[in-house]
């Protein structure tokens, strides 16, 4: 069961709602793998964090010894994909489509095992199909279930133009399922209608329908549409570490919350953890410097990620630092020991609208820098000197004259 509820995390849809359970039960019985399908048409490049969301789920199968099915759609590429909008995605030529994939699979391997799974084209099967084989199977299919499509039914009532091959390309992609035998198919649940249309095409051929799981759909830098290459809304898994860190600091903090679940792997303590200080009001930089030093970990190192932040430190932080207005504060007007004031009774002084318990957690945050230090210690003492420079919270700068 514990594995089931793992396997089940961050899943939006399953369908049939029982479906996941029944595999794992039907495969333990038989004493075989199951075979999880994720296709992609290979219309872009580069991977990006979006495309993880599947990825690392598969990982979770994998690691439970299941067959990864990785699904190239170099033929559908070359038909073009509906958008899911209110137009068709452009085919792309041969070479693209070449290029793309040999791209795509050397990337896979930053998150599943590419040795373990097995990499098909369809292709490999839709190019050799007769005409008369073609009509076969999409004598399968109603224009009555096509017109289901969300897409498909607000541009036929629009009067938008819609493709034959756009009504093709669900189909194609549903009889995949067929020929490799798939017994659970993933997906983002923009994919949900053209999952489900590898059950039905299963079923007319007598085969046992897979079980359909579909992941949210992470949403870009943007905050408001889906990460995606063409909208120029991504962090790529192959981005520099730099860059990768620099991105996620970009960042609205409407999706710190969407970026923890989803692009993290922390555990679900650590993940609870986090989003309780940033429901108590910690400054949401704090908590996007972890998420953006665990991504960069993930696909880079732990030291790549530490240069990471100290790089972003030194050339943004800093900057905007040296740049503020400080407010002048008089030394003088301070009671000291030795000229000297421990970080929470300086920072008390300054900020006397505050508690030392709410100080203290900000200090312990890293949300106090001292010329630009960041300073973690609350009993740490800090010599009281002229042109001193206090950093307190978001909007604190003091200083000292």
């Amino acid at each position: 069961m514990e594995t089931v509820n793992r396997l089940k995390e961050n899943v939006d849809i399953i369908l049939p709602e029982n479906g996941l359970d029944q595999k794992l039960e039907q495969a333990e019985k038989e004493g075989r793998k199951l075979i999880i399908k994720l296709g992609f048409d290979p219309t872009a490049p580069d991977l990006h964090l979006g495309h993880a969301v599947v990825l690392k789920k598969l990982k979770e199968f994998q690691d439970l010894g299941h067959q990864i099915v990785i699904l190239v759609g170099d033929f559908t590429a070359r038909i073009g994909d509906p958008t899911g909008k209110n137009k068709s995605r452009q085919p792309l030529s041969n070479n693209e489509v070449v290029k793309n994939a040999e791209t795509y699979i050397a990337q896979l391997s930053k998150i599943i095992d590419v040795e373990k799974s097995k990499i098909v084209f369809n292709s490999d099967w839709l190019d050799q199909l007769s005409f008369s084989e073609i009509i076969q199977i999409l004598s399968k299919v109603t224009v009555a279930q096509l017109m289901h499509r969300k897409d498909f039914n607000q541009r036929f009532t629009e009067n938008t133009p819609i493709a034959m091959h756009e009504l093709v390309y669900p189909i194609l992609q549903g009889y995949d399922s067929v020929k490799i035998d798939c017994d659970i198919e993933m997906g983002g649940t923009d994919q949900l209608f053209n999952c489900t249309m590898g059950r039905q095409l299963q079923q007319t051929y007598g085969m046992e329908p897979q079980t359909v799981m579909c992941m949210p759909l992470l949403r870009g830098l943007d905050g408001k549409e889906k990460m995606s290459k063409s909208l120029h809304n991504t962090i790529g898994l192959t981005d520099a570490p730099n860059e990768m860190f620099g991105k996620t600091m970009s960042m609205p903090d409407t999706l710190i919350t969407e970026f923890l679940e989803l692009t993290t792997d922390f555990s679900l303590e650590e993940k609870q953890a986090l989003k309780e200080r940033l429901a108590v009001g910690e400054n949401p930089m704090n908590l996007k410097k972890i998420i953006a030093k665990n991504i960069i970990t993930q696909y880079h190192s732990p030291q790549e990620a530490q240069d990471a932040e100290d790089f972003f430190t030194n050339q943004f932080q800093n900057k905007i630092f040296e740049e503020k207005a400080f407010e002048p504060v008089s030394i003088a007007s301070m009671t000291s020991e030795n000229g000297s004031l421990s970080l929470i009774d300086l920072c008390s002084h300054l900020k006397d609208d505050l508690s030392k318990s709410a100080l203290r957690r900000l200090i312990e945050s890293g949300a106090i820098q001292i010329d630009t230090k960041k300073m973690t210690d609350p009993y740490q003492r800090i010599p009281l000197k002229k042109d001193l420079r206090i950093k307190v919270g978001k909007r604190g700068f003091y200083e000292l004259r």
